[in-house]
């Protein structure tokens, strides 16, 4: 087993990996910008090491300069976690050229999965169902307009290069292609360096479905059962859960017979995922080869939740060289996992992002609730890094208890100074279609994000602000005389805008308390 390891990333999965590598008796090597200086991920390593700059560009893409603290630490491989450089095939091979461990699968399988358009024609050698489209790049709108004819509307452009929903486009009709196509292949260019594009049908009602892989490199292979993560937001995710509520045990068989032989096709070595689209539009079930991401995924938990297995160990012990060990028969699945992403954003807001300093931080506990998170009172949030924040994850015997203790679980979390997206996931899980199971991608948009809960929220608001006007007044009667008449003059006033309100605090206005939002979550 390696001695010490260096984790190319920050925020809450270098502090996931760390916990595991110090179980397993390994030291850690964090990197950090300036931005992250404080960060808790420098200062929980083992040792940390700057690597300047404040923008990603200038740290955690950096390659040179991440290869430069991993000879200089005395580092003997590199976990590259999840974002920034983790499907980055040119860094994988870097790292093997400068005698590291990677601790990943081989740069040829990041390089196949990682271009839509190589994996598409892989998983079409191998035998493995597409969603119905193309698996060549389209050169412009007039020949993505004539090859829809053939998939049929409404159809996805979709970024060959893509990822994390960047560069993907829903067209409808020929009339909508050009302006489509021309949207989709800017983000593209911006997003990844590279334009190309392809198309494939829009599928219906559909769910995103996904299946945890695992493989050692003597070509040993699991399948870790399936996570559903179709609660998102323009292909960004919010809610993900483990069983999937629509897969019973002989499509859970299928589909991770379909996801092993899709990762045996690119010699796959370590945690993968491969993505699925399900859908019932048709009549009955249907899933489609979607992408593979070659790299530990953000919902990872809850799948270490229901089959307890680490998924980060296993990683370790197979770039280290071990084998699994077991076979499927050995993977068992207990009971339901949820996990909720805590995002710095305004959910009342259009989502935009949200900025400032956590002044006031409480985060929840009790039985089987896991808190993957990388906050702290005084940390700053700003807009050059991913916005997540913390993960929440809860399990339980069933569905319907996991539902609860995470509704519960939410309920006792309090970020104060940014707004995040804890109301959304709230709102979701409050909601009808949710409980039941029955619902596809388009869910989030439908529903009132925050539903019955207004009530909570007035209730809080007025919470907020008596004990606030409270304080203020027993400052105010301690100090002299002149602070005696001020108290006075705001107190009289309160029927209006509490003028002077610090920011964020709860106030009164028109007669109405209104509070912000992540003074309440």
């Amino acid at each position: 087993m390696f001695r010490r390891i260096l984790i190319a990333n920050r925020g809450e999965i270098a502090l996931r990996i760390m916990r595991t590598a110090r179980e397993m008796g390994i030291e850690c090597v964090a990197v950090y910008s300036e931005f992250d200086s404080g960060a808790l991920h420098t200062r929980l390593a083992d040792a940390a090491f700057s690597l300047g700059g404040d923008l990603p560009s200038e740290s955690y893409l950096d390659i040179d300069k991440i290869l430069a603290v991993a000879k200089k630490s005395g580092a003997e491989a590199v976990h590259p976690g999840y974002g920034f450089l983790a499907e980055n095939a040119r860094f994988a091979e870097a790292v093997n050229g400068a005698g590291l461990a990677w601790i990943g699968p081989p740069p040829s399988a990041i390089e196949e999965m990682g271009d839509k358009i190589v994996s598409r024609r892989c998983m079409q050698e191998a035998g493995v169902s597409l969603v119905p489209g193309l698996v060549d790049p389209v050169a412009d709108a007039e020949a993505a307009i004539e090859a829809a004819k053939g998939i049929g509307y409404p159809v996805a452009i979709k970024a060959a290069a893509g990822g994390g929903g960047k560069g993907i486009r829903i067209v409808h009709d020929p009339s909508e292609m050009e302006s489509g196509f021309r949207t989709a292949a800017g983000e593209a260019e911006s997003a990844f360096g590279d334009g190309r594009l392809y198309l494939e049908r829009y599928v219906l009602e559909p769910r995103h479905v996904e299946v945890q892989v695992l493989f050692d490199a003597k070509g040993n292979g699991v399948h870790l059962g399936e996570r559903d993560c179709t609660v998102q937001r323009r292909h960004q995710k919010l809610i993900e859960e483990s069983p999937s509520p629509v897969v019973d045990e002989e499509l859970r068989k299928r589909m991770g017979e379909v996801a092993l032989r899709a990762a045996r096709s690119v010699g796959y070595v370590g945690a993968g995922t491969v993505e699925f689209l399900y859908t019932e539009a048709g009549g009955s079930p249907e899933f489609f080869f979607l992408e593979m991401n070659t790299r530990l995924q953000v919902e990872h938990p809850v799948t270490e939740m229901t089959t307890g297995i680490d998924l980060v160990r296993e990683q370790l012990r197979v770039a280290a060289g071990e084998e699994l060990g077991y076979d499927q028969s050995a993977i068992t699945f207990r009971g339901h996992s949820i996990e909720v992403r805590i995002n710095a954003e305004d959910p009342l807001n259009g989502f935009v992002p949200s900025t400032g300093t956590i002044s006031n931080l409480r985060l929840p506990g009790g039985p089987w609730v896991r808190m993957d998170s990388s906050l702290f009172r005084g940390m700053e949030v700003g807009l050059n890094y991913d916005p997540m924040l913390a993960k929440i994850i809860v399990w339980a015997s069933d569905r319907d208890t996991a539902i609860a203790r995470m509704r519960r679980a939410l309920s006792e979390m309090n970020i104060g100074g940014v707004r995040t997206s804890a109301p959304a996931a709230l709102a979701v899980l409050e909601d009808e279609r949710f409980q039941r199971g029955r619902f596809d991608t388009h869910l989030l948009e439908s529903v009132a994000l925050l539903g019955d809960n207004i009530v909570g929220v007035r209730a809080a608001a007025i919470a907020a602000t008596v004990k606030r006007f409270k304080a203020a007044r027993r400052r105010a009667l301690a100090g002299d005389g002149g602070a005696r008449a001020g108290w006075l003059e705001r107190a009289r006033g309160l029927s209006g805008q509490w003028s002077g309100r610090e920011p964020g605090v709860p106030y009164l206005q028109g007669g109405r308390f209104e509070a912000r939002e992540e003074d309440l979550w």
